[in-house]
């Protein structure tokens, strides 16, 4: 409660409409550990907020354009700090480490870093693991000591081309596991803290289908697994040293339609965080007595965001939802109650309202929808409409906090967030129900919720705007081929559009992992005439379109520029015969390609992007955007 009368006396003295994304930082000991400005430093727990801070590292030493911290871990005796560091326009990480002596030193840098954790050995001796990242993919696991003692030294390959690997530390630091995964299959192998030189121990060796995780406490392990049906994840656990599937006993099971966000282990609880039937939960189980707490969230919040935390006695964690930035919350165990962040109320929570509905799509199944728009909003039917969908990899559609998203329902939009098949808001199921032979699920699915929408009253055709990223771009690019009445205007960032040549070039970094979600077109009949049905590209026919704006990134690795540009000149090429076709007064739909430089696959909060994404869409409405723009400063520092 002390952190939070903190938060709040801050919050009170700065103006309640400005919101910066803050950097990766952590705690250890009696320090915190952050980036300020182009400097690793480290400052008093207490004095975190303060300007009273020891620059450990300069940044601009990496000869990097505008680097930024990514993730930071500090050696267990705080001898030593590891720091992930990239650049926005790039997803390759460099891991630097830094000695903390009185005057301290980057001791080493390792190149394509991905995934990195300290142990301890027997002789007192920091040893850094991590993982090695080529064209995106992650099959080397090296340890590395440094001093008077340095070793390099690379102990595990995974050979397999459909598997990545990345490394977990487990909450009490008692074991480190190497997490061997694809899409839908995983393989968990144990170093012991206290031996890290020792062969690593397998759990349970890789069962297609088969996805388990691993924590440990007091000698037992405890698996999240969706081993056994049904086939979605629940809680098991068993002895340390009697590991395999076999002596799994079963712990804990979740409701039908729930989604496994996160897990976190105390000494004397397990917490769960929990989305069922689209809202949010935390289930707190007592170790001890196998007690089991479950608590519904507030009805506003639409996701998770974890805190690094290592206090026994207190679970801490944040809500956000597109229009509110985030929350702090607390769950205290001896007490057993949550505890809010105080300070001043949200004034969004009084002029917006949040929604949970329900489409039915055509083979009867319930598709859930999260919508929000101002209170005030009279005649909704004549409100403009953006439409938010993904349907992919088991992932959930993205509702974090978008300063711009706030901003639209202020000026009286309606968000529709789509959680069509494909994705993994209703659990594993739900995944499986929208890949593979089952990819046109998630169109039916999104056609049905924006019918849906605009049958109870929710905006109409003419000022109904779609939107979607990466994979996303799939349905999306679907329904504008086969039902573009639907819609008036689409923005894409650096979508997937091309599927079936990008699915049969095996020399692209993700074609491999990939095929456990999109079939394997170049060995299987069935996948490419199925991919040949929804496929984006495969589909542009001459008709009329809406207006489409793709945002690009120039050395994407995951999505191909090329398959990007195809897409862009075959739909022109469609758009201008259908427009000879249909005779003078025709207006056709405006394509933009906005190739951006760099090779991130997504910047998130590129300001360029924002504002060209929001004045295509006001255009293409022909609404006013003054406002907007106006509103949006109070947002982001142009």
């Amino acid at each position: 409660m002390d952190a939070f009368e903190k938060v709040r006396t801050k919050l009170e003295t700065q103006p309640q409409e400005e919101y910066e994304i803050i950097n990766a930082e952590v705690k250890h000991g009696g320090f915190v550990y952050y980036q300020e400005g182009c400097c690793l430093v480290r400052s008093k727990d207490e004095e975190a907020d303060n300007d009273n801070y020891e620059v450990l590292f300069n940044l601009e030493e990496l000869k990097l354009d505008q680097p930024f911290i990514d993730c930071i871990r500090v050696a267990p005796d705080e001898k030593y700090v590891a720091a992930k560091i990239r650049t926005e326009d790039s997803e390759a990480s460099t891991c630097i480490v830094v000695k903390l002596s009185d005057q301290p030193v980057m001791e080493a840098s390792f190149p394509n870093v991905s995934s990195f954790e300290w142990v301890k050995d027997e002789e007192e001796e920091d040893v850094l693991f991590y993982t090695f990242q080529r064209n995106l993919r992650c099959h080397d696991v090296y340890r590395a000591t440094f001093g008077d003692n340095k070793r390099n030294e690379r102990f595990y390959t995974e050979k397999d081309p459909s598997y990545f690997v990345f490394l977990y530390l487990t909450k009490d630091s008692r074991f480190l596991t190497i997490n061997i995964m694809n899409k839908t299959t995983s393989e968990v192998w144990l170093i012991d803290g206290l031996s890290p030189w020792d062969p690593p121990v397998l759990i349970q060796k890789r069962i297609h289908g088969v996805l388990y995780y691993v924590e440990h406490r007091d000698d037992e392990l405890y698996i999240l697994t969706n081993v056994g049906e049904p086939t979605e994840f629940k809680l098991m656990r068993t002895a340390a040293d009697t590991p395999a599937i076999m002596n799994w006993d079963l712990f804990f099971t979740m409701k039908r339609n729930t989604k496994v966000v996160d897990l976190d282990m105390f000494k004397d609880h397990c917490v769960l965080f929990l989305k069922h039937s689209n809202l949010l939960y935390v289930n707190v189980i007592g170790l001890a007595d196998d007690s089991v707490r479950s608590l519904k969230l507030p009805p506003w919040a639409c996701g998770f965001i974890m805190d690094t935390n290592s206090d026994p006695k207190n679970c801490p964690f944040q809500l956000c939802s597109p229009i509110r930035p985030p929350k702090y919350y607390t769950y205290k165990f001896a007490e057993g109650k949550l505890f809010e962040e105080t300070g001043h109320e949200d004034p969004i929570t009084k002029t917006s309202r949040v929604l949970r509905l329900e489409a039915k799509s055509k083979d009867g199944k319930s598709v859930p929808m999260t919508i929000f728009h101002k209170t005030d909003s009279e005649d909704l039917q004549k409100k403009p409409l953006l439409v938010h969908v993904y349907g992919a990899y088991g992932m959930d559609l993205k509702m974090n906090f978008r300063p711009e998203r706030r901003v639209l329902v202020d000026d009286g939009w309606i968000l529709a967030y789509c959680h069509v098949r494909g994705g993994g808001e209703l659990g594993l199921q739900w995944h499986a129900d929208g890949r593979l032979t089952k990819k046109l699920n998630g169109l039916a699915d999104l056609e049905a919720c924006i019918k849906t929408l605009h049958g109870q009253g929710f905006s109409q055709p003419s000022l109904t705007t779609l939107t979607a990223f990466s994979a996303g771009g799939v349905l999306v690019g679907a329904l504008c081929n086969s039902n573009p009445e639907l819609l008036r205007a689409v923005t894409l960032e650096a979508p997937f559009l091309d599927v079936l040549n990008t699915m049969m070039d095996t020399t692209l970094p993700l074609t491999l992992e990939e095929l456990e979600e999109w079939g394997n077109p170049s060995s299987d009949e069935k996948h490419k005439s199925y991919i040949k049905r929804y496929c984006p590209y495969q589909n542009i026919k001459p008709q009329h379109y809406p207006s489409i704006h793709i945002t690009a990134y120039e050395n994407d690795e995951r999505v191909p520029l090329k398959g990007i540009v195809n897409y862009t000149e075959k739909l022109k090429e469609a758009i201008m015969e259908h427009a000879k076709d249909t005779g003078e007064g025709y207006q056709a739909p405006n394509v933009v390609l906005d190739i951006q430089p760099g090779g991130n696959h997504v910047i998130e909060d590129s300001h360029k992007k924002i504002t060209a994404q929001i004045k295509f869409l006001y255009e293409e409405l022909g609404l006013d955007s003054t406002s907007v723009f106006e509103n949006l400063k109070k947002y982001l520092k142009f």
